[in-house]
């Protein structure tokens, strides 16, 4: 569920916060966030804890109010609770519960990384700004780590009581501790220890000729504590469980004598490495080892206007986050009073920042787990549908390549519904090959490791194409691989451009120039998702591939902004942000404000996958309090208040978490009758339409634009995947109503594409 667009810095605070008196929220008592309200909701029961506490408002209130506005950490962490979730739910498949707790580990890890550290650097430089629900940072931060904390227990205690026993006894995956293995199992592991592990750990001691080592990010150590045998004292090492190896021992499997099942057994690393650490510390005793993990601040500033190279600026700030400060300690419940005040001193941490844990730490890696090779225990497999008009079979001259098939007529594709490599990949591959192509552009946020898009787009430089290719360098914890990837793509002959300087370029689209009887002909691909062949099998994104010309030459434009300059440029179908997309979404809501006052049918329809920007939040209040339906399928983090008398009345918002991640953008808007729907890279976020390079493009063909609709349709219709959100920050799980049948989101969508590949190809 960790999205492939991660969130940035916490962003500045709007002028909304700033109206109300600092001295008079501060005098208001903030919740514990351990009330009787926060009882953690047993699957069934479809209601949540929650993390947000808005702030009252009264009638009459204008729409700069604080208590309009939910405080957008909590609001996140209010989302990682409903990953979380999925893990609890007894109707998910077991092996995808485990998958589920690694994920929320990992979303929390990123948000302890990024937002928490962010809020401490602020704390730390005395700021005293307030956020749009009207909570200075220390407030937020106390709010959230309580939260956090929180989290981490349930995770923790999900893992260790219920689904490890689950595992052990319907699928038989066994856990094991190093206490439960048999003479002949240590002996062997002894011998595995010696041969295999031995010769790549390097304890570390601390003493005065040893300072305190190094530790890295997210990494698992051993907290040692040694005794001299002569001198009676006490000596510290740290020691770093290797992860070249795998986190999980696999021992030999056991046969049940009774059953006759075959149970899978596993043993942390960890625990192996503890029980022979006499090995590596010949001549002391061993009192004490307990496992710790530290997480490092990843909010680092940048001045990119003051950088003479983008790329030695991003790789500088790479080594800064490797010894970035500490912001929290996770260590194991049994860990000693000594050893805990001796990690805290050292890393420079408060009591806030220690995270005690009753079970395995970093549950991250229980990924591994969740991919073994017992497809009974999770989801059924999807093999993405090739749409008709894509299919080989059958060709004829007009549709032997696939610049003919778009010249037919635009080509809506949905993933991973509509398979990637089929489309997007096929259109690059193609293209790379076409004797007609002679010029290739692309924005690459994120791509995976071996990308075929990349293999295309270095094929294509290769026999003397143009390949222009704009590589965000900035995309948070991907500028390593980012940086490769351009580095590469250079040597192959493409033209490489960085990024804008105080911008990050978040937009996914393709121009492909061909030379064709009547003259150059453009293709394009305008998307919602990265170029990533990988994240296309699991997050949903929509696509367009077209040759219209009025699409085409405002793609043209957008490129030549990107690698030249040309600010002002002229867009007359699409919207790019920050240059007009904020005003054009204003006037969208606008009119549809106005056709509610004239005809009485305003109606607004939005899905994407966090809101949080304060300007469009005033201008739905605005749209919803003369009569404007407005709904929201927000899968992430929401700001804005629903259901709110006086205010947000008309105005309500879902959530869909499921097997794949919601990641597409699609906005609606009723006109009269006459809609206009858009999809495209942006959220309506801060980031997203003032500090970004965001496209949205129409979808005009009619029949295009219906399918649109109904995807959002279908999402309103959910009631097994979606969350409902309430005034108060709840959110409800929906459940069909009696005599209802179950709609599931994901397998809806499934079904509609196997029925429409079907129907398609019967009437060709």
């Amino acid at each position: 569920m960790n999205e492939a667009d991660s969130p940035t810095v916490v962003e500045e605070v709007t002028e909304a916060a700033l109206e109300i008196a600092e001295e008079e929220l501060e005098a208001k008592p903030e919740p514990s966030g351990n009330g009787s309200e926060k009882e953690v909701a047993l699957p069934g029961t479809g209601l949540l804890p929650r993390a947000v506490w808005p702030q009252p408002v009264e009638a009459g209130s204008k729409v700069k109010h604080p208590g309009l506005y939910f405080n957008q950490e909590l609001s996140w962490i209010d989302f990682n609770w409903r990953v979380l979730y999925l893990a609890m739910d007894e109707r998910t498949p077991l092996l995808e519960r485990v998958r589920f707790v690694a994920i929320t580990a990992s979303n929390l890890d990123e948000f302890i990384q990024k937002r928490v550290g962010g809020l401490k650097r602020q704390e730390a430089a005395g700021v005293r700004k307030l956020s749009p629900d009207g909570r200075t940072p220390s407030q937020q931060l106390a709010l959230i780590l309580s939260n956090a904390r929180e989290m981490h227990q349930i995770m923790t205690e999900m893992w260790e009581k219920e689904l490890k026993p689950v595992m052990r006894a319907e699928a038989g995956i066994d856990i094991c501790s190093y206490d439960e293995l048999s003479q002949e199992q240590k002996s062997r592991l002894g011998d595995y220890f010696q041969n295999q592990i031995y010769p790549i750990l390097t304890p570390l001691t601390v003493d005065p000729g040893h300072p305190f080592p190094f530790i890295s990010n997210l990494s698992l150590s051993l907290a040692i504590i040694l005794r001299h045998p002569y001198r009676n004292t006490l000596h510290f090492a740290r020691l770093k469980v290797p992860k070249s190896l795998g986190r999980w021992i696999p021992l030999n499997n056991v046969e049940n004598q009774t059953t006759g099942t075959i149970r899978s057994c596993f043993l942390p690393m960890e625990q192996l490495i503890a029980h022979h650490l006499g090995q590596l510390f010949q001549g002391m005793e061993v009192v004490s080892v307990h496992p710790f993990r530290i997480t490092r601040n990843a909010d680092l500033r940048r001045d990119e206007e003051e950088a003479e190279d983008l790329i030695a600026m991003i790789s500088e700030e790479l080594r800064e986050r490797r010894f970035a400060p500490v912001v929290r300690l996770e260590v194991a419940k049994e860990m000693p009073d000594y050893d805990r005040r001796l990690l805290m001193r050292e890393l420079g941490l408060k009591s806030d920042d220690l995270y005690e844990v009753d079970g395995l730490l970093d549950l991250t890696d229980c990924h591994s787990i969740a991919d073994l090779p017992l497809p009974q225990f999770k989801y059924q497999p999807w093999e993405a549908v090739v749409p008709n008009r894509l299919v080989h079979e059958g060709e004829t001259k007009d549709t032997q390549d696939i610049f003919a098939i778009i010249r037919q007529g635009d080509l809506l594709v949905h993933h991973p519904y509509d398979s990637f490599n089929a489309s997007v990949q096929r259109l690059l591959e193609e293209a790379a090959l076409d004797k007609r192509v002679v010029a290739i552009k692309q924005t690459l946020y994120r791509t995976s490791d071996k990308s075929p898009i990349v293999r295309a787009l270095m094929q294509a430089a290769e026999r003397g194409k143009q390949v222009a290719v704009l590589v965000e360098v900035k995309a948070r914890f991907d500028e390593a691989n980012n940086i490769e990837w351009a580095r590469r793509l250079e040597d192959a002959g493409v033209h490489v451009a960085y990024g804008l300087v105080g911008l990050k370029t978040h937009t996914k689209a393709t121009l492909i120039v061909r030379e064709e009887q009547g003259g150059i002909r453009c293709y394009c691909h305008i998307g919602t998702g990265n170029y990533h062949p990988k994240t296309a099998r699991l997050y949903t994104d929509l696509g367009l591939l077209t040759c219209r010309p009025e699409l085409s030459r405002d793609i043209v434009n957008l490129f030549h902004y990107l690698t030249g300059y040309a600010p002002d440029q002229r867009y007359d179908k699409v919207m790019v942000a920050p240059r007009d997309m904020r005003k054009t979404f204003y006037q969208l809501i606008r009119r549809e404000i106005a056709n509610q006052k004239e005809h009485g049918n305003g109606r607004i329809v939005a899905k994407m996958n966090a809101l949080d920007d304060v300007g469009i939040i005033r201008q739905l209040y605005r749209a919803s309090q003369v009569g404007v339906q407005i709904d929201l399928i927000i899968r992430g983090h929401s700001r804005l208040r629903p259901g709110l008398a006086g205010f947000s009345d008309n105005i309500r918002i879902i959530s869909i978490l499921g097997r794949f991640l919601e990641h597409d953008r699609i906005y609606y808007f009723h006109n009269n009758g006459d809609p206009q729907v858009y999809i495209g890279s942006a959220d309506w976020r801060n980031r997203n339409l003032s500090d970004r390079v965001e496209l949205i493009a129409p979808i005009e063909e009619p029949a295009l634009r219906d399918r649109t609709i109904g995807i959002l349709e279908d999402a309103l219709s959910d009631n097994r995947l979606a969350w409902e959100l309430d005034a108060e920050g709840y959110y409800r799980l929906r459940h069909p109503e009696e005599g209802d049948s179950e709609c599931d989101f994901h397998e809806l969508l499934m079904k509609e594409a196997r029925k429409r590949a079907k129907q398609d190809r019967k009437i060709s």
